[in-house]
């Protein structure tokens, strides 16, 4: 058979480290082992009634049964609007300030070819969400990162960044509460943003995936809640998490219009619309009982509570996260993030996502996900503790 060679655009794509850590899991459950994954993000809960339902409902209208609008319905749009009015006190025009995405995953991506020229700069977090890279290299565009240390609470210090790189930056990605780290931002940090992309004109994109899942009665802030955030940036917000909605691919970007018309323009030549009943539901979601998104929150916080006493009973000297479902945790004297995870994996049969996945400021941590319930936490931080290497 002919082999047709791939374009230039394909091989620029960063190999899917998560792909590897896939296969080493499935080796070991193979052999019988029962493995339990705490490696990867994906909500282990299942959707709330009232959003299934409302979908169940919203197949059955033949409205739905042909394309819908281009850029999405605007019932659609309207609920998205209403929810950052109502969640975070932020006016936006449903019709100018709001995109319907499929997904935040594929939102992240476009919006790198929506905004960057080939040798165009972008600004990344190190750690980060690794597909965010993925956009970057579709653009052809290069990257300076920002490291994300402890010593500055895992956010960056825009003080090391030099003048020349804010001058020539396009784009910057920062995403609180923070995937890996679990992170929290603060209002100062957020206002310091603001200032340094209006100097240096650099459109903010803040990845809000985790907004609604914060601790200790802190509720995450949005990056739009601050002055001027809608002059020079967009937040990206999906359902996958506060809803438990991850298999169906629906979130919104929200913010500055011109950014808002270039994500809807590039979506128009990849898509007609999202299924209307999947928008149905999404604006269920968003203005229905709220109720699930505090009881979630609160399984999130108990299993977080669980697992990081179990932890430093045994010894491993851990921070609880203050917000995300992941826990970022220390590896001990010795190890490289890699072997610690191999360890894990190999001797207690525990997956968790070593940190250097995530970027090279990530070694030294690996991610855990509380994305199991509480009995099988205890039975990872037993087996974590038989291993003796605390």
């Amino acid at each position: 058979m002919h082999k047709f060679e791939q374009s230039d655009t394909l091989k620029r794509l960063p190999e899917q480290f998560f792909a590897k850590l896939v296969k080493k899991v499935q080796q070991i459950k193979s052999e019988g082992h029962d493995v339990i994954n705490l490696g990867q993000g994906n909500p282990d809960l299942p959707t709330p009634e009232n959003i299934v339902e409302a979908l169940r409902d919203a197949a059955q209208d033949p409205i739905n049964h042909k394309y819908s609008p281009f850029q999405g319905f605007l019932y659609a749009k309207k609920a998205m609007a209403d929810f950052y009015k109502r969640e975070y006190g932020v006016e936006v025009d449903p019709e100018t300030e709001v995109a319907l995405l499929f997904g935040a995953k594929s939102g992240l991506v476009e919006l790198s070819q929506c905004l960057l020229n080939p040798g165009d700069l972008a600004l990344l977090p190190d750690p980060g969400y690794p597909d965010y890279m993925s956009g970057i290299a579709l653009a052809n565009a290069k990257t300076e990162l920002m490291p994300l240390l402890e010593e500055n609470n895992f956010l960056p210090d825009y003080r090391k960044i030099s003048e020349d790189v804010f001058q020539e930056a396009k784009l910057m990605f920062l995403n609180y509460p923070n995937n890996p780290t679990s992170a929290t931002a603060t209002k100062a940090f957020f206002d310091e943003t603001v200032s340094v992309a209006k100097k240096n004109n650099i459109c903010v994109l803040h990845d809000f995936a985790y907004g609604s899942i914060g601790f200790d009665g802190q509720k995450p802030q949005s990056f739009l809640q601050t002055k001027g955030a809608k002059d020079i940036g967009v937040e990206m917000y999906t359902l996958s998490k506060t809803y438990n909605m991850a298999g169906w691919r629906v979130a919104f970007a929200v913010g500055n219009s011109s950014v808002i018309e270039s994500l809807n323009l590039i979506q128009d030549h990849l898509f007609v619309s999202l299924f209307g009943g999947v928008q149905y539901a999404a604006a269920e979601a968003l203005n229905g009982n709220q109720d699930t998104v505090e009881e979630l929150v609160s399984i999130y916080e108990s299993r977080r509570d669980c697992f990081i006493e179990k932890l430093n009973e045994l010894g491993w000297k851990v921070q609880a996260p203050k917000g995300t479902f992941f826990a970022w945790l220390p590896v001990p004297e010795g190890y490289s993030s890699e072997e610690f995870a191999d360890l894990l994996l190999e001797k207690a049969h525990v997956v968790t996502a070593p940190g250097n996945g995530f970027g090279a400021a990530g070694e030294g941590y690996v991610r855990v996900g509380l994305l199991a319930d509480e009995a099988r936490l205890t039975e990872a931080a037993r087996r974590i503790g038989e291993l003796k290497v605390f």
